[in-house]
């Protein structure tokens, strides 16, 4: 099924809509200040060019690597909840356009109807004898009707409805936007928490050995029960860790499946591991026609649009109101004469209403829209510099999360070459215990915390594609794969 509504989308009408505000809201009166309709700056990296900007990536789940994260971001496309619910809210805007489009077109009913009557005779005369009659009527009409438009509030209506209804458009993609993303996050913290179960049980291992090692020294008398009991301590509190971990990768497992549709026990997510996934690297300096694509600040466009045109219609019911009315019908006492032309019966009439008085009623619904329109113009001017906000921070995540893993993945290299040499010395019985403990426990902090700011570096990379209202240029995109 299609949907369609009244009118297109415009892209780029920030000052459009600015100078288009400015007439009526200082129309409000002498005692009322005039509103700034202007809109804020865009920054200079962000300025337009001569060229349009490239269509954002529509494959952007499958530059991950993943064909599973791309399977799920397409059944939760298609099946979502939120989305889906979002989808039925266009179809409530596209009726109201409807309804108050029709509103410009003349209203024509039928009219059908047969009736039977006895009159009694006490009616005709006042005398007796008293003679009751029995009468029948028939009639077949048509009746039409038409308001005249002429101060525009119908079409005002209309045009509010149609931009409610290209509101309730973007609004969805909004909700598409934050899902996949939301999805994509559930999906990288599945992945880290099996990483992080993996990294556990081989500190496990490795922990182990070290125990064994100490339990050797201290059948030789070269170590004591202490130093057996620490070590006890670091195996025990790495096998606590499971657990919770095992909950967490579970819970997010279940979160996904519902984001796609589909109960927690009907489906099954392998997952797999991060270091398994490539990055796809994002150049800034992104043309401003990307902020164009925000699902947001369309929405907020729209909605002041639609206000804009309320406040039209709400000045507009000031002006008399003009309509015309006309009635066609045939009528007979039998059924046989119904269709005849003497049986026409016909009346054309005109109609105007004046409002004169009605105790501020009109001040009041002008206000009122007058008031709204303001308040969604401060919205718009809110999503502008809340999604600039977005952009600079996404990308400023994206650039100091690839720094941060590579500073941590040299930190992970270090520890490994301390922890190698604290064996070394372990074997040769030339270190204490306290020292091997300091070692062993930085590198699996290490090692631990360079899985963590991997997802971190991954999530950088979906806040922008949320940012950037849902994918980035093909021109500005390229794939990489960082090694973990």
């Amino acid at each position: 099924m299609s949907l369609r509504t009244g009118i297109p989308r415009r892209p780029g009408v920030f000052l459009g809509v600015a100078l288009a505000l400015a007439a009526p809201l200082s129309a409000c009166g002498p005692d009322r200040e005039p509103v700034d309709a202007s809109l804020p700056p865009v920054p200079a990296r962000f300025a337009d060019g001569p060229y349009r900007a490239a269509p954002p990536v529509s494959d952007w789940r499958n530059q991950f690597g993943s064909r599973e994260l791309a399977s799920l971001i397409e059944q939760a496309e298609a099946q979502n909840f939120d989305i889906s619910a979002a989808l039925a809210r266009i179809y409530q805007a596209d009726a109201q356009a409807r309804i108050a489009g029709s509103a410009l077109y003349p209203q024509l009913s039928g009219s059908e109807g047969a009736s039977r009557s006895l009159t009694p005779g006490t009616l005709r005369s006042k005398q007796p004898p008293f003679r009751g009659s029995i009468g029948n009527n028939f009639n077949l009409g048509l009746t039409a009707s038409y308001t005249i438009d002429l101060f525009g509030k119908n079409r005002a209506l209309t045009e509010s409805a149609e931009a409610s209804a290209q509101a309730a458009r973007f609004n969805r993609d909004a909700v598409s936007v934050a899902t996949l993303a939301g999805l994509a996050n559930l999906y990288f913290q599945m992945l880290q928490d099996q990483d992080r179960i993996q990294l556990a049980r081989e500190n496990i291992r490795v922990a182990g050995d070290v125990l064994g090692a100490i339990q050797a020294r201290l059948t030789v008398g070269t170590a004591t029960a202490l130093d057996v009991a620490q070590q006890e301590s670091v195996v025990a509190n790495q096998r606590a860790s499971v657990p919770a971990l095992q909950q967490n990768l579970e819970q997010n497992r279940n979160l996904i499946i519902v984001l796609a549709g589909r109960p927690p026990e009907s489906g099954r997510i392998r997952g797999g591991s991060l270091k398994g996934l490539k990055l796809p690297a994002v150049r800034p300096g992104l043309p401003s026609q990307l902020l164009l694509r925000r699902p947001d600040i369309a929405a907020a466009e729209a909605a002041l649009l639609s206000q804009d045109a309320s406040v039209k219609a709400a000045r507009a019911a000031f002006f008399p109101t003009i309509t015309l009315t006309s009635n066609l019908a045939f009528e007979s006492a039998t059924l046989a004469n119904l269709l005849r032309p003497e049986a026409i019966a016909a009346s054309l009439a005109q109609g105007l209403v004046q409002p004169i008085f009605n105790g501020g009623n009109l001040e009041g619904q002008l206000d009122l829209a007058r008031g709204r329109q303001i308040e969604l113009l401060q919205n718009y001017r809110k999503a502008i510099v809340t999604a600039l906000s977005d952009v600079e921070n996404a990308l400023i995540a994206v650039r100091w999360s690839a720094d941060h893993e590579r500073l941590q993945s040299a930190a992970v290299a270090s520890a490994l070459r301390a922890y190698q040499i604290t064996q070394e010395r372990l074997r040769e019985g030339t270190i204490d215990v306290v020292t091997l403990l300091n070692t062993q426990t930085t590198l699996f902090q290490a090692r631990d915390q360079l899985i963590q700011t991997r997802l971190q570096r991954l999530q950088a990379i979906v806040s922008l594609y949320q940012a950037l209202g849902g994918g980035w240029t093909r021109s500005a995109a390229t794939t990489a794969e960082t090694p973990i």
